[in-house]
């Protein structure tokens, strides 16, 4: 009969049945083995044992001290109860070999071999073409395959191959839709482990992933790999054409098919030909409309997944791709490409009429219009054509006189978030855009754009009625009012009319006396800004205007 609170233990290593004697031996054989061999007693620097009654399979051991944990069925011994519960699991399963390191269970034992070199590292398996090393040997199989292009495993409705079996059965949840990974935060869906653990750091911005050049940090393993060739400039991938290096195989590939122009897929609707099936399968969808991807938080449709996921981030604000000039980041990898341009000032898309250069192909679309008076963006209320989708954008807020953004300075309202963007400058006198020629600085790449204008006397708007020229396209709009006499800015309160807003809301200030414009000498203020300037000449007496006569 044993003593109340102790328990009779067998030990493996010896005929002892001392728990502290059989522990104490354990630790010495482990000490001098330093192979993990024996994976049933865990090593304890203090020698008393407790454990807990759990599911009447496991015995109490108490000592007065200090509690441990013991499992009844084979005698491991834990000092957490968390752990015992867990490990109590692998008898459950039928998993009888438990690692002693995170006490995960196993059924057999070259399962639970394979999983210790995890934590050891151990990587015994290596490839002979490029001596890569792998901790098993199915994944060495799996590799070798990237060698000899075998895809062994095919999907029964694309007919895409695929090198690994985990990689096909990933596949096919893209055809069925199926999401059995869940997010407990905010209960999104999603088909593979690995994105549900990579959207798991949203939440907690965890950034495991360190550069070890400039010690950045990412959340993600591609965005690390995609980083590391801007620190060493490395480009791995040549093109045996050309000679033009790459950073990424998958950017090698595309290149790769400018020069042999092999085009396999054909659209049977309009003819178009595509070199790739993933592509070829995006384009059917331009003309079926469509979208089997579907935002969870909105509902919004997508007929790619690439542009489902681009649009997620405008839900957790994720912003992965960073600048390494200026340190801004972009939600988006092409809207990096574009960004990284104004540091190099490279204008690789140029007008087949003027020449004139421009970053971006959209902005070289946009300016093509200019040439053609082409406008087909049209507002449903009123008819009125544009020629930018922008454009029309900032248009439609006139008929609704809906004004969501408001600045949290003045509490002014914006029917767009990039007014409201551009209006907060005025608040912080930031002016991020500057001229090349003069080094003058604005605070909007419009106005920028404008005054480039004044140093080439470009004069791209003309008046079809008079030919007159104009540097901007507003200035233009505004002269054409002085042949139609159109006046469509009215006052509210004497029903005046006016061509320009601008001198509209000048008036405005002649019912409510307001004076926005103060002289910083005398503080006298002013309702225009020209009535201003005139008035700081009298204090500085600057006589700008000369008569002819009188020199």
């Amino acid at each position: 009969m044993p003593e109340k609170g102790r328990s009779i233990f067998k030990s493996r290593h010896c005929d002892s049945t001392n728990i502290l004697d059989s522990l104490e031996l354990s630790t010495r054989t482990y000490i001098m083995e330093m192979k993990i061999k024996n994976h049933e007693i865990h090593l304890i620097s203090d020698l008393r044992v407790e454990t807990v009654d759990m599911d009447k399979n496991v015995e109490n051991v108490i000592q007065p001290n200090k509690e441990y944990f013991t499992c009844d069925i084979c005698g491991e011994i834990f000092y957490q109860k968390l752990l015992l519960k867990i490990h109590f699991q692998t008898h459950k399963k039928g998993k009888s070999y438990s690692c002693y390191v995170c006490h995960k269970g196993f059924s057999q034992k070259n399962n639970l071999n394979q999983h210790l070199r995890t934590h050891t590292n151990e990587k015994p398996f290596s490839c002979d073409v490029c001596h890569k090393s792998f901790s098993q040997k199915t994944n060495l199989n799996q590799h070798l395959r990237t060698h000899t292009n075998e895809k062994p495993f095919s999907c029964d409705v694309c007919h895409r191959g695929f090198t690994q079996k985990v990689s096909l059965n990933q596949h096919l949840r893209t055809h069925t839709n199926e999401k059995p990974f869940s997010c407990d935060v905010c209960h999104r869906g999603f088909s593979q482990k690995v994105s549900l653990n990579q959207h798991l750091r949203t939440h907690t911005n965890e950034r495991p992933f360190s550069c070890d050049v400039c010690h950045k940090s990412f959340s993600q393993k591609i965005s690390l790999n995609r980083h590391l060739p801007t620190d060493t400039n490395e480009k791995p991938f040549s093109c045996d054409v050309c000679h033009k290096g790459f950073s990424e195989k998958s950017n090698f590939n595309w290149h790769l098919q400018t020069h042999t122009n092999k085009k396999l897929f054909s659209c049977d609707v309009c003819h178009k030909d595509f070199s790739e099936k993933s592509n070829f399968n995006r384009h059917l969808r331009t003309h079926t409309k469509e979208k089997p991807f579907s935002c969870d938080v909105c509902q919004k449709g997508f007929a790619l997944k690439g542009t489902l996921n681009q649009h997620l981030r405008t839900h957790t604000n994720e912003k992965p791709f960073s600048c390494d000039v200026c340190h801004k980041s972009f939600s988006q990898k092409t809207n990096l490409n574009q960004h990284l341009r104004t540091h190099t000032n490279e204008k690789p898309f140029s007008c087949d009429m003027c020449h004139k250069g421009f970053a971006l192909k959209g902005n070289l679309n946009q300016h093509l219009r200019t040439h053609i008076n082409e406008k087909p963006f049209s507002c449903d209320m009123c008819h009125k054509s544009f020629s930018q989708k922008s454009l029309l954008n900032r248009h439609l807020p006139n008929h609704t006189n809906e004004k969501p953004f408001s600045c949290d300075v003045c509490q002014k309202g914006f029917a767009l978030k990039g007014t409201l963007n551009q209006h907060l400058r005025t608040h912080t006198n930031e002016k991020p855009f500057s001229c090349d020629v003069c080094h003058k600085s604005f605070s909007q790449k419009s106005h920028l754009n404008s005054h480039l204008r004044t140093h080439t006397n470009e004069k791209p708007f003309s008046c079809d009625m008079c030919h007159k020229g104009f540097t901007h396209k507003g200035d233009l709009y505004r002269h054409l009012r002085t042949h139609t006499n159109e006046k469509p800015f009215s006052c509210d309160v004497c029903q005046k009319g006016f061509a320009l807003k601008f001198t509209l809301n000048q008036h405005l200030r002649t019912h409510t006396n307001e004076k926005p414009f103060s002289c910083d000498v005398c503080h006298k203020s002013f309702a225009l800004k020209g009535n201003l300037n005139q008035h700081l000449r009298r204090h500085t007496n600057e006589k700008p205007f000369s008569f002819d006569v009188c020199l």
